[in-house]
């Protein structure tokens, strides 16, 4: 204090290590205007169990920043002065989740129908230069890391980040200003601290403190501004100048994030509406490149036909409140690899459905990896790759066992979109259209009918007549017949096609598919 006293006696200004928590501004209904309508009765109702149990709770975050905008928000989190398990003893279906950063899932309803409510509680603001510094990351350092409440790695980013505090702390620990303000549905009054409100009015996306330092915090923060400035920008939002120029130089920093973590960012990049724009976002800023290796080629290829109007499906699709997969994406984004790899293994005389799983697997190989490509994603890409030969076939058993299959409708829509930029006949997606609505005596009819075109083009095909045999030729022996397959009809040398006959259903070696 006597320090201070001289300082100032001497003009210095006191210097203090204390970062600046704002300004706590309540906003009532009368001025911010929130429409109570458009918040979630599920959120509501965590609020209130909360508070009722002697808490602080407040709706936060986007959903707060959509609210102000008349938007109604996708998602509810919530944030509280009760620590996880306190939380998790109010609800009879609440999950703690995460090491990083413990929060607690409120679940909702069941199957599709579930709904999830995430809540937080409030992080205290802590000096990093204080933190339990491991070397590592998360994966090199996770028994060292068992038990720390606040850790960084060497360059200052984060590893754990669970130590409680107050709500002022808590919203200096947020990144944009229009992420960190806090709306209590019982009173209907907005908290802000960093001039959230203002920023909200005048569109601009800005980082709380210093932007370099909270990338390097956080290095997803990166990908995170990209997002909100994709989904912001048809609103008229803007990143702030401070905020978005230390953007590209920090961009090497995500080289320590987790390759799981990242993938899982890519994916929020791609599936919340926006893909289109955030991929224009990624090159206006300097991103198109090095973030994440099967992102790089996502924007690479994103104006290319196919994977256009992928990336614009998924973006209508999330619009009308429908469901959209990974796997669906994925697979339309690297169809191109699979196709190539795919005609090279035919030219060489590769049986198709072998030569398919096998461009399949160098494709995973090369694009995903370890990280995802070997779960529940890998099967659903590779049962839509592997259905578009069987579209083909729509005579015989095939379309009623195909139409069956649980991946069916993704495999139609990925052929749809093929047929969408004429990569396949239209009238073959046609077909499969009324094939799936119809009832059982409708697809025999459609079947019969497409035998009858198959059958209606061999016969228009011309007929090659063979060269007349000279007297006294002998015909080729067995041996070079077995030797030439591959001789072409009206070769003279070539040696007639025994067909083999098929052993019946049930044989002793014989696969549950004929395919």
């Amino acid at each position: 204090m006597i320090k201070n006293f001289i300082d100032k006696l001497m003009g210095k200004s006191p210097k203090s290590n204390k970062p600046h928590f704002g300004r706590r501004t309540e906003v009532p209904a009368s001025v911010h205007r929130i429409d109570p309508d458009l918040v979630d009765e599920r959120a509501i109702h965590v609020t209130h169990t909360l508070q009722q149990a002697g808490f602080e709770a407040y709706i936060v975050g986007g959903a707060v920043r959509d609210l102000l905008l008349d938007l109604r928000p996708k998602d509810f989190d919530v944030a509280t002065d009760a620590t996880p398990e306190q939380v998790k003893g109010l609800f009879r279906r609440a999950f703690i989740i995460g090491r990083r950063f413990r929060i607690v899932h409120v679940v909702y309803g069941r199957g599709r129908d579930n709904e999830v409510i995430e809540v937080s509680t409030f992080r205290a603001h802590l000096d990093n230069a204080a933190a339990e510094q491991v070397k590592g990351n998360e994966r090199t350092s996770k028994r060292q890391l068992e038990g720390m409440q606040h850790a960084v790695d060497s360059s200052g980013r984060v590893l754990r980040d669970n130590v409680w505090g107050p709500q002022d702390e808590d919203a200096t620990r947020r990144d944009f200003t229009v992420n960190a303000m806090y709306y209590d549905p019982e009173s209907q009054t907005v908290v802000d601290y960093h001039g959230g409100i203002q920023d909200a009015k005048k569109r601009v996306l800005r980082m709380i403190g210093d932007p370099v330092a909270r990338y390097r915090e956080d290095p997803v923060r990166i990908i995170r501004a990209v997002r909100f400035a994709a989904k912001l920008s048809p609103l008229g939002f803007k990143l702030e100048a401070k905020t978005g120029k230390p953007l590209a130089q920090s961009a090497s920093l995500l080289a320590d994030v987790p390759q799981s973590r990242l993938f899982d960012e890519m994916l929020k990049l791609l599936q919340t509406g926006h893909a289109l724009a955030s991929i224009e976002q990624l090159k206006k800023l300097g991103l198109a490149t090095g973030i994440y290796p099967l992102l790089d080629v996502v924007v690479e290829r994103a104006d290319t036909p196919f994977v256009q109007v992928a990336l614009a499906d998924t973006d209508r699709r999330v619009g009308e409140g429908k469901p959209v997969a990974p796997s669906f994406l994925l697979a339309c984004v690297l169809w191109a690899d699979v196709r190539e790899g795919w005609a090279k293994r035919l030219a060489r005389k590769e049986h198709p459905y072998p030569a398919l799983q096998d461009a399949i697997d160098e494709v995973f190989d090369a694009r995903i990896g370890d990280v995802s490509g070997r779960g529940k994603l890998a099967a659903d890409m590779r049962e839509i790759w592997m259905m578009q030969p069987r579209f083909e076939k729509r005579v015989g058993s095939t379309p009623f066992g195909l139409v069956e299959q649980p991946r069916f409708r993704a495999g139609f829509d990925f052929l749809r979109l093929r047929a969408d930029i004429e990569e396949v006949d239209v009238r073959l997606a046609d077909w499969w259209q009324e094939f799936s609505m119809a009832s059982d005596a409708e697809r025999e009819d459609l079947v019969q009918a497409a035998k009858a075109e198959q059958q209606a083009l061999q016969t228009s095909k011309p007929r090659v007549r063979r060269a007349p045999r000279p007297d006294g030729a002998a015909q080729p022996p067995k041996e070079v017949a077995a030797a030439a397959p591959d001789a072409e009809p009206g070769d003279a040398a070539a040696p007639k096609k025994r067909r083999r006959r098929r052993r019946p259903a049930g044989a002793a070696g014989e696969s549950g598919s004929a395919e």
